[in-house]
């Protein structure tokens, strides 16, 4: 199936999400913040990154921006849950900067799975 890059400051969540995914026939790979995430940006070919938007040291957006500039072509999912400002702004930018799809939290796995499957059938 695909290779997946989860990223998420949420340790529970990422648990979650990427036991869902495996079960699911892909392979996931994790990262708790935008650091680890672009650690991992060359280590494998990536087909699609999940992000979180609201992380510490480096936020979901610029993981979008730096990915866009070094993987062009991979698939990205973005999340947030919201923070000081409503999710729908953070997911708004999200889009504009590059997300080919958003999602607000919580979501259902079948929402993650919906918007996984829709994502990887985007030919770009």
């Amino acid at each position: 199936m695909a290779n997946i890059l989860l990223v998420d400051d949420n340790a529970d969540l990422i648990r979650l999400q990427s036991e869902y995914l495996r079960s699911e026939g892909h392979f996931v790979a994790t990262a708790e913040n935008g650091i680890v995430a672009m650690a991992q940006a060359d280590l494998v070919a990536w087909d699609l990154v999940i992000t979180d938007i609201i992380m510490p040291e480096k936020d979901g957006i610029e993981v979008i921006m730096e990915m866009r500039k070094r993987i062009p072509a991979v698939k990205i999912i973005a999340m947030s849950g919201g923070g000081r400002v409503s999710a729908k702004n953070y997911l708004e930018l999200a889009g504009r900067l590059g997300a080919d799809i958003t999602l607000g939290k919580p979501f259902s796995a079948s929402d993650l799975m919906k918007a996984v499957n829709t994502v990887l059938a985007i030919t770009k």
